[in-house]
């Protein structure tokens, strides 16, 4: 029988009793729709903010202003404030941010289509990751969901000790 991704990290939410909050730019809600696809998510899963635009990362999040104009709404200081956010927010114990550019437009040569930063907010530190896919739109925002629930389960995996594995 095949386990998805979503439902070994409900297990290990559930078996470790700790609550998530996510939020999410470049995947639209993809993240949250997967884990409230397991029943029972409701025991774990407190939230999903979608903040797509500039405004609604500042106001929902608290992401401050400079930081977005200083480093882009696609940056690690970025993707951590919403992460910070969010977890501040709805009260959680862990929380995922991502932010990205799923394409086809939008890219820049520093900043290409498929660049994504997701952040993972523990009691016991943070940590950001960067990749670029090479998808298109959906791809990227089907690989991103898959990164961040990959290092959300790692993170709860290793009974949630570090979030540094490198």
């Amino acid at each position: 029988m095949h386990t998805t991704l979503e439902s070994a990290v409900g297990a290990l939410l559930r078996q470790r009793r700790l609550t998530l909050a996510i939020a999410e730019s470049c995947t639209g809600g993809l993240i949250g729709h997967r884990i409230s696809n397991v029943p029972g998510s409701s025991e774990y899963f407190l939230g999903d903010v979608v903040a797509y635009s500039y405004e609604a990362k500042e106001r929902l999040l608290g992401v401050p202003h400079d930081v977005i104009v200083r480093e882009g709404a696609v940056s690690e200081a970025v993707v951590l404030a919403m992460a910070r956010g969010v977890r501040r927010l709805l009260d959680a114990d862990l929380a995922l941010g991502v932010t990205g550019i799923a394409g086809p437009g939008g890219g820049t040569p520093t900043k290409p289509v498929g660049l994504v930063y997701i952040a993972l907010v523990t009691p016991q530190g943070e940590r950001v990751v960067r990749h670029v896919w090479q998808g298109n739109r959906l791809h990227n925002k089907q690989q991103s969901a898959e990164a961040a629930l990959a290092l959300l389960r790692n993170y709860l995996a290793d009974g949630g000790r570090k979030t540094n594995d490198e």
